[in-house]
């Protein structure tokens, strides 16, 4: 294996080169291009192992890899993950491997039932459309965002989230994060109407949807008639009154998107007292990689009832370090999300070379209370800690 890794490095040369180069001897390059040297081999590799169509979730525990359809709410983030590896890395080859994983999922454009449509196409065309402006990108993001956007309901003011006969109008804090889908759509096809949406779902769900301490429920149920609440619940937290930990994280991300397009200072103060509830959380440990529930009992000390979510961790870093740009004092946000980082890059959760079935991140959480992907690398990790050093490496001008 350590052959095979060092000979890829020296069949890199070039494309390594040119990474990071502030301060040879500065501890920031060090870790950050070990960091990116890691990436480079385990996407490579990955972009051989996998075709397209059939991305990479995460790993069973009898160690084979959970493969993501065209269905899946998670297949975009891998190609999404090979777009922030090129920009990282500068490996052409990446690019190439991005395009055919991307175009692979041109039939989600007709999905119709979920709001997860945000996560499959703007995390793999929107990426892809951002780095390259080929137009070509355009015609699927633009029947995605459509379809995202037809699950709003002006009387209630929400975007539905799934379809299950088993809810009357659930709305999930992930919901959160496809906002940003929308507010580019506006922009993009000159959709007023879908910026008007964002606006009042984010708005509602800042209502309905968190706590006095501004931890977040995981789903508000509503009455599509009425739109009276319902029900607060949860479907993957501990308990419904508990504080979900990668919902905290979807809840931060989501209203810092939504400051940042609407300049809505509502959006800001949210944003921010979320930080403050995940940052001053007293059961956060101290490598800052939360528990996949904040109210997990003995949350510190029982590593069996309290696995962490290097997910949950990945998508707080990266949210952070945007907070970080749309404030005065954004200082205190870098230094939290570095924290982060570091702790994802070292070696009790960044994958080594050849393991790990090429994913980047070990340990994290899908749903634990369904027993589902514990302690388990997830595709999503990934592309959140993938796009987390890209910010990084811009606001610490580290040059890639």
């Amino acid at each position: 294996m350590k052959k095979t890794f060092s000979l890829f490095l020296a069949l890199s040369a070039i494309t390594l080169s040119s990474y990071a180069k502030p301060n040879q001897g500065d501890s920031t390059y060090d870790w950050f291009k070990k960091t990116t040297e890691v990436i480079h081999f385990q996407l490579s590799k990955a972009a051989q192992t996998y075709k397209p169509g059939k991305n990479p979730r995460s790993v069973y525990p009898n160690g084979t890899v959970r493969l993501a359809g065209l269905t899946d709410w998670t297949t975009g983030f891998f190609p999404g993950s090979l777009w922030y590896g090129y920009e990282l890395t500068g490996d052409k080859k990446l690019a190439e491997d991005a395009k055919k994983f991307t175009l692979a999922l041109d039939s989600i454009r007709n999905i119709k039932n979920t709001h997860d449509v945000g996560f499959m196409l703007y995390c793999s065309y929107g990426n892809a459309y951002r780095i390259t402006g080929d137009k070509t990108y355009l015609p699927a993001l633009s029947d995605g965002v459509a379809n995202l956007y037809a699950r709003f309901n002006p009387k209630i003011g929400v975007i539905r989230s799934w379809d299950f006969p088993w809810w009357h109008y659930p709305v999930i804090i992930d919901n959160m994060m496809n906002l940003e889908y929308l507010y580019w759509g506006t922009k993009q096809f000159n959709k007023p109407e879908y910026t008007n949406a964002a606006d009042t779902h984010a708005l509602t769900t800042m209502k309905n949807h968190f706590r006095k301490d501004f931890s977040s429920y995981h789903v508000v149920d509503y009455d599509p008639a009425t739109g009276k609440v319902l029900r607060k619940a949860t479907h993957q937290g501990l308990t419904d009154e508990s504080a979900w930990a990668r919902g905290q994280a979807w809840g931060l991300y989501g209203y810092t998107v939504c400051y940042e397009n609407s300049k809505n200072p509502k959006f800001l103060k949210q944003a921010e007292n979320i930080a403050k509830f995940i940052m001053n959380n007293p059961k956060t440990p101290k490598d800052k990689i939360p528990v996949w529930d904040y109210d997990v009992h003995n949350a510190l000390e029982t590593d069996e009832l309290a696995p962490r979510d290097a997910s949950a961790a990945a998508v707080i870093a990266s949210a952070l370090l945007e907070l970080s740009t749309q404030v005065k004092d954004g200082q205190k946000y870098v230094a939290y999300a570095e924290e982060i980082l570091k702790s994802l890059s070292s070696d009790a959760y960044l994958a080594k070379p050849d393991e790990n079935s090429y994913f980047l991140l070990k340990h994290s959480v899908g749903a634990f209370l369904y027993n589902s992907e514990i302690d388990t690398p997830l595709d999503y990790a990934d592309y959140y800690y993938l796009e987390a050093l890209k910010r990084y490496a811009e606001i610490k001008k580290i040059q890639l």
